[in-house]
């Protein structure tokens, strides 16, 4: 509860407050689309006039809008084994504080957003809502999911996500992507966003020496000798993993970020939708 306290009131201030909140929301601007330049009536909104046409024309001038539609938001977190690992937070954590974050940001712009926990199969669902309460049961999940033996099927996942999504969305998925996947059906359909969560350590592993180690996704445990070899070994499979990932990203327009678990994930959301690096 603790956990869920401090998530829940830090990313609902990030993303509702007025010192952070000047900025739009994450998602899109004001919800409306510039068309043209018209001459002001009487049943005009005067904070739409364009005071600079008007003063160059000399007769009041508004700009006419038109109202975007909603957008469908649904958020994937991916929570394997291997997301219950961190040095300052455990990844699992850090999922649970993205989710809040992209829950809120849609509620502010008036959208309806949707979450699936799926591993190999479907696991939880909130359903459709505009409410806030729905962050709270959505980070509340997450928090007290349990993670470990459990896998993504990422075959399984797309498969799921292709039936049950039936008008265009905005798909974030949220994990560490260690595994074999294939977003490219998903992504010539709907608008697919990866966030990709990971620990500093999983990257660059030190020389540890010989540990009992138990893999977080099938609870098995083996004995191994975490030389500077083997580290070696694993910071390159963990680059290669990286390498495929990106690639495939790439080809299919999905855009990406990857946020540590000693980063502060507001403002690295903020970059990837605003488009800075």
């Amino acid at each position: 509860m603790s956990r869920l306290k401090q998530i829940l009131i830090k990313t609902k201030k990030q993303v509702f407050s007025e010192i952070s909140g000047n900025n739009p929301t994450l998602m899109r601007g004001d919800g409306f689309e510039f068309v043209e330049l018209r001459e002001y009536t009487s049943n005009d909104d005067i904070r739409h006039i364009n005071w600079k046409v008007t003063a160059k024309l000399q007769k009041p001038f508004v700009k006419v809008y038109a109202q975007e539609k909603e957008l469908n938001i649904v958020i994937v977190p991916l929570l394997s084994g291997s997301v219950y690992f961190g040095q300052k937070r455990m990844k699992q954590d850090l999922i649970a504080e993205i989710s809040s974050v992209l829950s809120y940001s849609a509620i502010k712009n008036s959208d309806r957003f949707s979450a699936y926990i799926f591993t190999d199969k479907l696991d939880d669902i909130i359903k459709p809502t505009k409410k806030t309460f729905a962050t709270d049961e959505l980070v509340n999940k997450i928090l007290s999911y349990n993670p470990l033996n459990k896998i993504i099927d990422y075959t399984k996942l797309h498969s799921f996500l292709m039936n049950k999504i039936k008008r265009k969305a905005v798909i974030f998925l949220i994990g560490d992507f260690f595994g074999d996947f294939n977003f490219s059906t998903m992504a010539k359909k709907h608008e697919v966003i990866a966030i990709i969560v990971r620990d500093k350590l999983e990257e660059n592993p030190p020389s540890l020496g010989s540990l009992n180690f138990i893999d977080p996704n099938s609870m098995s445990s083996e004995l191994i000798d975490f030389n500077s070899q083997s580290s070696e070994k694993f910071k390159n499979m963990v680059k290669e993993n990286d390498k495929k990932l990106y690639r495939h990203f790439k080809k299919y327009h999905i855009r990406f970020t990857k946020i540590y678990t000693d980063e502060e994930p507001f403002i690295k959301l903020i970059k990837l939708f605003s488009g800075r690096k």
